[in-house]
């Protein structure tokens, strides 16, 4: 188990390493660096941008300025906003909470509304109910999050003539005030996992209500209730885990479009107008946290079936 751990961390750290690579890369490769968006307009000589540009260490080849950064990174300082002069870390970790507190909150949301929409659509599989939550489940799955909080956000003017408030406050702070302004950015990140995951818990019910031995349980006389949420939702369950895992993808992604719409100052927010400004430094910072995050987690999915399943750390199969 513990070679299997240690190769799962190796391939995570080469994972991230490109990951940062690419996009080190990629960003100075975009047409306008951060020199030239900041003095556009502003009348000052090629001789004051070049300097400038030495400043930031933008005027060395990229592979220069990519060794020199991981250098730096490897010591912790992931340097400075070219806009702001903060250092990256203070301002990355200042948002972190934000962007923490939505995303959990989401997959919370969408996993166990998602759980319990599933459960009942395998139960009374083939009635209307069956059918609407198939059509909930596909209706979500094909409408973008950002759209669904368009939706919601206009619904909820028009009918109730109600929007959540524009400055954020933390839960310490205006408990009321967060959670409505949160409400909806939970909702609508959480609506394409809840499908999903409704979807994958009603088939996995159904597979495991039609096996032998939930009818050798029922042949007992066990409680249908207790044959449903004992044996049969524990049953599906790892399927559920592993879609929750690669729903953490999608959750963070969506942070980005999310938190620019309700003013949520995270790290999406944060990013968003990082790429706009070619803000280097906190762009790579950024990257780093939503790859560390996804790779984070499929390694502990994957230690975790190694747990369940000896044949996966082994790479053999049981005879």
């Amino acid at each position: 188990m513990i070679g299997y751990t240690l190769r799962r961390l190796g391939y995570g750290a080469v994972v991230m390493l490109l990951v940062t690579v690419f996009v080190f890369v990629v960003m100075r490769l975009v047409p306008g660096d951060a020199v030239s968006l900041q003095l556009q307009d502003t009348g000052v000589s090629r001789a004051e941008a070049d300097a400038l540009r030495a400043e930031f260490g933008l005027d060395a080849p990229v592979w220069a300025q990519l060794w020199d950064w991981l250098g730096n990174a490897a010591r912790g300082d992931l340097g400075v906003s070219f806009y702001s002069g903060e250092p990256v870390v203070e301002m990355f970790l200042a948002r972190v909470p934000v962007t923490v507190q939505l995303g959990l909150l989401a997959m919370l949301v969408g996993s166990l509304l998602g759980i319990a929409l599933g459960v009942v659509a395998a139960v009374t599989r083939g009635s209307a109910v069956d059918g609407a939550m198939r059509l909930f489940a596909v209706a979500f799955l094909s409408v973008p999050n950002f759209v669904v909080a368009l939706l919601v956000l206009t619904m909820l003017a028009l009918w109730f003539a109600w929007s959540p408030p524009i400055v954020y406050a933390g839960p310490g702070e205006d408990f009321a005030g967060w959670a409505q302004q949160i409400a909806i950015p939970v909702l609508a990140l959480g609506t394409g996992g809840m499908a999903a995951v409704a979807r994958l818990t009603r088939s996995s019910m159904l597979e495991s209500l039609g096996s032998d031995y939930i009818r050798t349980v029922r042949a007992k006389g066990v409680r249908e209730r207790t044959v449903v949420v004992k044996h049969a939702l524990r049953n599906s369950t790892i399927a559920v885990l592993t879609l929750l895992g690669l729903e953490l993808a999608t959750v963070l992604g969506g942070t980005v479009i999310i938190e620019q719409m309700f003013a949520l100052p995270g790290t999406g927010q944060l990013i968003y107008q990082a790429v706009l400004d070619r803000d280097y430094p906190v762009v790579v910072a950024c990257t780093i946290f939503y790859a560390g995050l996804f790779v984070i987690t499929i390694i502990l999915l994957d230690l975790l079936y190694a747990l369940v399943d000896p044949r996966i750390r082994t790479g053999r199969a049981l005879s």
